[in-house]
């Protein structure tokens, strides 16, 4: 394995002519982290992933360090609330944390020019700054704040305003992040140096971040003005939410303070603890970091940031910085597994994967690797994940086939969720309030719909679009599934992704989960194209392993005729594929799901 770290390190000669290597951080109770140094340098590559980039201490900006003694944490309480009742706010986990482990590590931002090293108290004091500075920027309760960076952790803060935080993709374009910014009212802009070209139209005040974490830098000054305007009043002087209803994040859904529930649930299914490390390879702006950024923060847990999806880098921090959890789609951890750089991980690792279902291959891959794949499923709609693929104890006798169709169903609701139903879908054109759920034969094709205290509160400034959604008193997630016997719910589908052939209904993910079995496949994505006998048939875009490339080069036909073979031994006569192209890379989202709607727009020209 490359371990190169991601920009030179100095060294520096030794009287006795020997070279020395700065070291892992030791955490002052000062708040800042001295580097030691070693001449060890196996002992040096192995801290890199966790250390400062110069000898010099990493000294957090005054106003990041809290005043001396025990901090009071406690906002003022809403009057007139009775003396049984609180409102849940996930707020409330960083002030929890910086209590009882104010030390604790809480965020490593090392992959950068400048890294920076919070514990839990520094991180809840910037969390403070960032809520004064935004009022006194005119921020009210209920207020939208626009972030435009790469995973940064504004989320307490914004919270501790009562404002709404609304982020944004990064991979958007100027247009599309104009109509965000027009169409959620937001206040204020928030926007990393690398993205602040996509502001260039704004029409509200836009603080920039140069992620130094340094004097200077334009987001730094604007939290230690948020401090100064605070005049050391604390968290005493901010207000903690009354309605627990009222809105939290803004993620083109609106999500109420659910979040905490949501949050405490994804903390408690993935087991994360004080010891946990989590590697954010998630972007925090799809549906607010799955509600991670509170779940991490909920389990004492610390952190570890990267600005882009790097393979090597990710490896780098798996093997070197004892990561226990992530979160990535499919199409990211096959990436992972692929990679040169893969190797048995040091620790047990949880990789945390959704978008579509992990194939048997994907697994078994995971697996040898020492990586446990946590199957989830969730929309923007529910903060993330719902379901969780729930492992029984007799998975243990079962084969690695067995055990990946298994794991490959989407399984029960989280501990906060209410009971997952899949029901029988209304006619075409017709509206019932009656739903009828679907037997549990594992055949019965239905559509799964959610309620509950971890579903959506609306669709912003679009009651049309909500009442339709919440048809019957649920959230109908268009995804088409059926129940097994054994009580878990297997998604078929997207209802907009079913192959209808000859009258059958035909799963492009049963397809993908079958031909992505091949040994010389390494990702399969699968849409339907006309067909002028049977109406539609499958047309397979194949990705292949490396080591497989030279073996069907100017071969694809020859590769088209063995695929169909292999389908045909798994899958009806119906659902093998018709058509199959070679290609060298899907359409993916800035999150890793393949985009289907550009694999039909191709289709559609063929």
């Amino acid at each position: 394995m490359d371990l190169t770290p991601a920009r030179d390190y100095p060294t520096f000669e030794t009287t006795a002519g020997g070279l020395i290597y700065p070291a892992f951080p030791v955490l002052k109770s000062s708040g800042e982290f001295s580097i030691p140094v070693t001449t060890d340098r196996d002992s040096w590559t192995q801290s890199l992933p966790n250390m400062a980039h110069n000898t010099h201490a990493f000294q957090p900006t005054p106003a990041s360090i809290p005043p001396p003694g025990t901090p009071n944490v406690r906002l003022q309480k809403p009057k007139g609330l009775p003396v049984s009742f609180q409102p849940l706010n996930p707020l409330a986990f960083l002030l929890r944390a910086s209590q009882i482990y104010p030390d604790q590590l809480a965020i490593a931002h090392s992959d950068v020019e400048h890294p920076v090293f919070y514990t839990y108290s520094v991180f809840a004091q910037r969390a403070q700054n960032l809520a004064y500075a935004l009022i006194q920027a005119g921020i009210q309760p209920g207020d939208r704040v626009a972030i435009i960076a790469p995973n940064r952790f504004a989320h307490q803060g914004v919270l501790a305003a009562r404002a709404i935080i609304c982020p944004i993709n990064t991979r958007l374009t100027v247009p599309e992040v104009g109509y965000i910014l027009e169409h959620s009212g937001a206040k204020l802009i928030i926007v990393d140096y690398e993205y602040k070209n996509l502001t260039q139209n704004a029409k509200v005040p836009v603080i920039v971040s140069n992620d130094t974490g340094r004097a200077g830098d334009p987001y730094e000054d604007f939290l230690t003005k948020g401090r100064q305007f605070s005049q050391e009043r604390g968290w005493p002087g901010l207000e903690w939410e009354a309605d627990e209803n009222a809105g939290s994040s803004l993620c083109y859904t609106l999500y109420s303070l659910g979040s905490y529930l949501a949050a405490l649930a994804n903390a408690f299914e993935t087991r994360m603890t004080l010891n946990s490390v989590y590697l954010w390879i998630l972007p925090m702006f799809h549906a607010s970091g799955w509600t991670y950024p509170w779940a991490v923060t909920a389990s004492f847990a610390a952190q570890i940031t990267l600005r882009t999806v790097n393979i090597s880098r990710i490896w780098y921090h798996l093997l070197n910085s004892g990561v226990t959890h992530y979160c990535a789609a499919p199409t990211v951890q096959i990436n992972l597994v692929n990679a040169p750089e893969a190797r048995i991980v040091p620790q047990k690792v949880s990789a945390i994967t959704a978008g579509s279902a992990p194939t048997a291959q994907l697994i078994g891959e995971l697996e040898k690797k020492g990586i446990d794949p946590v199957h989830v499923y969730g929309l923007t709609e529910t903060y993330g994940p719902f379901t969780l693929s729930y492992k029984q104890p007799s998975f243990a006798s079962r084969t690695l086939d067995e055990r990946a169709r298994h794991l490959s169903r989407q399984g029960f609701g989280f501990l906060t969720s209410d009971p997952v139903r899949v029901v029988y879908q209304p006619k075409e054109g017709e509206e019932s309030e009656e739903l009828i759920d679907v037997p549990a034969d594992g055949k019965t094709i239905g559509e799964i719909v959610l309620s509950g205290n971890i579903t959506m509160r609306e669709y912003f400034n679009d009651p049309e679009a909500t009442k339709k959604a919440f048809q019957g008193g649920y959230f109908h997630t268009g995804d088409l599934a059926v129940v097994h016997p054994d009580g878990y719910v297997a998604i078929q589908d997207r209802s907009k992704d079913i192959i209808i052939s000859g009258g059958e209904n035909a799963s492009s993910l049963a397809i993908e989960q079958e031909l992505a079995s091949h040994p010389d496949i390494l990702e399969v994505s699968v849409v339907a194209r006309p067909h002028p006998k049977w109406g539609e048939r499958a047309m397979a875009f194949v990705i292949l392993r490396s080591d497989a490339k030279a073996k069907w080069q100017n071969r694809h036909q020859a590769f088209e005729t063995e695929l169909k073979k292999h389908a045909r031994a798994r899958l009806p006569g119906f659902a093998c594929p018709e058509w199959v192209e070679i290609i060298d890379e899907l359409p993916k989202t800035a999150t890793g799901k393949i985009q289907k709607v550009a694999l039909r727009q191709r289709v559609a020209k063929l």
